[in-house]
């Protein structure tokens, strides 16, 4: 399969050369692409929002380790990182619920509602000993790099953040939409700092899609009654 292998290498180091110390990897630009495909599919409410999704962090994942991987791109960015293996992994439990209630004769593949009470009073907490804790474990495994300690701090919130918007779209709840705003507040200047210029562009563009995407999910909330959770979905128990 040499060929393959061929095609996978120019694929990998393919570059856009911007000047003479800053390189744009293509697949940070297509990787960004499949993210906001996948967006747009999750605003309508479609499942292939999970399958494009993949394909987009799996991307983006290598993008994200920059110098660790060998790229000439700049600073690994851990926390982005870290939350495209998240996405994965969330992505595939989302298919599946997305999936599952469409089989079941709901109609739509979520049915958006607001948390409840007792589900913020869980995870708010657990997200912010989160953030705590990953800030001191993201600093201890980029020790040695020349970055400024809000750097980790930076990369913390995004991952946690993204993290927590993910399941809640997984979930169906409105709030995942606000998630993805404070991470993008967040997100679209450290970007910019470290140089990974296409996707800090996305992501200005995608905030202000994710304002459109509130409003369209608060509109669908207020319109449709959202199915009871039960004790036999696994995601409640996890929290009972």
């Amino acid at each position: 399969m040499n060929w393959l292998d061929h095609v996978l290498t120019v694929f990998y180091t393919a570059k856009w050369q911007v000047t003479a110390d800053q390189a744009i990897y293509y697949r940070e630009i297509i990787g960004n692409a499949f993210g906001l495909a996948s967006a747009l599919f999750g605003l309508s409410r479609k499942v292939w929002a999970w399958p494009v999704g993949i394909v987009g962090n799996v991307l983006l994942l290598t993008v994200f380790l920059g110098q660790a991987v060998g790229n000439d791109q700049g600073t690994p960015l851990y926390g982005q990182a870290s939350r495209q293996v998240f996405f994965m992994i969330t992505s595939v439990y989302g298919w599946w619920v997305w999936r599952r209630n469409r089989h079941a004769g709901a109609g739509q593949a979520v049915s958006p509602r607001w948390a409840t009470v007792r589900e913020r009073l869980i995870l708010l907490p657990l997200a912010l000993a989160a953030v705590v804790a990953c800030f001191f474990i993201f600093r201890a495994v980029g020790a040695g790099f020349p970055v400024p300690w809000w750097y980790y701090l930076a990369d913390s919130w995004i991952f946690v953040g993204s993290m927590l918007a993910t399941f809640a779209m997984a979930r169906g709840w409105v709030e995942f939409w606000l998630c993805w705003i404070a991470v993008d507040l967040v997100g679209v200047p450290e970007l910019l700092h470290f140089r990974y210029y296409p996707s800090a562009i996305l992501y200005a563009v995608y905030a202000a899609f994710v304002v459109w995407g509130f409003v369209v999910w608060l509109r669908i909330s207020r319109t449709e009654q959202a199915p009871t959770a039960t004790l036999g979905d696994p995601a409640v128990e996890a929290l009972a």
